[in-house]
């Protein structure tokens, strides 16, 4: 390793460091990877997941409320589970044992007991357990915390990036709190380059295409960004050049580098994949997919651009189109290539050739900006709900029209916007598909609205 890691920070390791560490001496850190030089020792130093670390947010407010407590961390790899489990620990000032359940088992479970007994017994203190790929352990090695969550002696924190409903047993699942973490926004990859950047080596320039081809290729995962910029950065330093898109594609091992095989701007290839889907070319977008994943490009990434489009470009038209992008997602899951790949490459042709739509799409956008630049009304009194006497008394749910005991199951001139916000047509069905159906009967619903209203209006 070169001098590449001068002056950067510790990394939280063992006890945690919830208020912070001094730096550690340059030679002490050459044999760390950036990606562990550069994790956290603070909350605010997490980069994303502002939906459970902002004011006033789940995490935040768990955080501070001095009381930890056992939880899952679902989410795919690189958005921060370790550093979030590590942190916890370091808040609360706790001892902290990692267990891998990929390599290991019920003796590594049975040693993290023994420790956490002796640190209860020496300072009356819990202890964090931490299991990373928790679903990989099976039901009774998971059975196997679950008295010792319940007598305090373990705050058990569990990473997956499995839905937990189905690989966590439900004993534990109900012992802690499920936080979804989300991959990591191109602007937030970007903040972390910068900063990566900036600590490591300020004097290293990084091309805006290069750039944005190291983001790219990271597709959410902070830990994968930052050990492709180590690879490059440490070349770079080597011949003192510059890391350009040229650079990129000659220093980054082969399993990296081909994802813009041939120079192609990755953004580029993606919207001519889409481009093509929403114009019906078939070929093309075939095409667009095999050069996509020919460079490098995970397929699931593919699969995911395939939900997309089904959403935004075919929507209501056809909906089976978004059932079999799903599809063909949990069939390359459950295969991996190349097999599963023909499956995505049935759902791309399929989506080429389905009726489009767009209405769903342009009617999401026109709602969230009605929403943003409207204030937050109440719910009318007639549509809430009134579990109790006392709402009941208080007017909730009075004047409720239930529509299965109105002429075909539709309460003609009822509302269900919030008072003052005129009847709106944000839906705009198109005539093609499905959606040329769902038209019609729109259409017959409204006119019966609109005459409802007038004979209410003469009375």
């Amino acid at each position: 390793m070169s001098d590449l890691f001068l002056d950067t920070g510790d990394a939280v390791t063992g006890r945690g460091q919830g208020t912070g560490a001094p730096h550690a001496p340059a030679r002490e850190l050459k044999q760390v990877p950036l990606a562990e030089t550069m994790r956290p020792r603070h909350l605010d130093e997490v980069v994303g997941q502002r939906h459970l670390l902002g004011p006033g947010k789940p995490l935040r407010m768990a955080f501070a409320s001095g009381h930890p407590h056992s939880m899952i961390l679902w989410g795919p790899p690189g958005v921060g589970k370790t550093t979030l489990a590590r942190l916890m620990a370091g808040a609360f000032g706790l001892d902290f044992i990692a267990i891998s359940a990929v390599l290991g088992g019920v003796k590594d479970i049975r040693d993290a007991v023994e420790r956490a007994k002796a640190t209860q017994a020496r300072t009356g203190l819990s202890t964090v357990v931490f299991v990373d790929e928790v679903h990989r352990f099976n039901k009774a090695q998971q059975d196997a915390f679950l008295p010792h969550v319940e007598s305090g002696l373990f705050v058990f924190v569990g990473a997956t990036t499995e839905n937990p409903s189905f690989e966590v047993v439900g004993a534990l699942l109900s012992r802690a709190a499920v936080y979804v973490l989300q991959p990591l926004s191109t602007q937030e990859l970007g903040e972390l380059l910068e900063t990566a950047r900036a600590r490591i080596l300020p004097d290293l320039r990084i091309e805006e295409g290069a750039r944005r081809m190291l983001i790219e290729l990271a597709d959410g995962d902070a830990r994968r960004l930052l050990n492709a910029l180590e690879v490059v950065a440490n070349a770079a330093q080597e011949v003192q050049r510059p890391i350009d898109a040229e650079f990129l594609r000659a220093t980054l091992p082969a399993t990296l580098r081909r994802f813009d095989k041939g120079g192609e701007n990755f953004y580029d290839q993606i919207s001519a994949l889409h481009k093509s889907v929403r114009g019906s070319d078939p070929d093309a977008a075939l095409y667009w997919m095999v050069r996509m994943l020919d460079g490098g490009t995970d397929p699931l990434y593919v699969a995911r651009r395939a939900i997309r489009m089904a959403s935004e470009d075919v929507g209501l038209a056809d909906p089976r189109a978004l059932q079999l992008a799903l599809e063909a997602a949990q069939a390359y899951e459950r295969l991996g290539s190349p097999e599963g790949e023909l499956a995505l490459a049935q759902a791309i042709v399929y989506l080429a050739m389905a009726p489009k739509s767009n209405a769903v799409y342009r009617a999401f956008g026109a709602v969230r900006a009605f929403v943003a630049g409207d204030g937050s009304r109440p719910v009318p009194m007639h549509l809430r709900n009134a579990p109790t006497r006392l709402m009941r008394d208080l007017g909730y749910g009075e004047g409720y029209r239930y529509a299965h005991e109105e002429q075909d199951a539709f309460a003609a001139g009822e509302t269900y916007l919030p008072d003052g916000v005129a009847p709106q047509n944000w839906y705009q069905p198109t005539d093609r598909g499905l959606e040329q159906r769902i038209g019609e009967r729109l259409a017959q619903l409204r006119a019966r609205n609109e005459r409802a209203t007038k004979t209410d209006d003469k009375t």
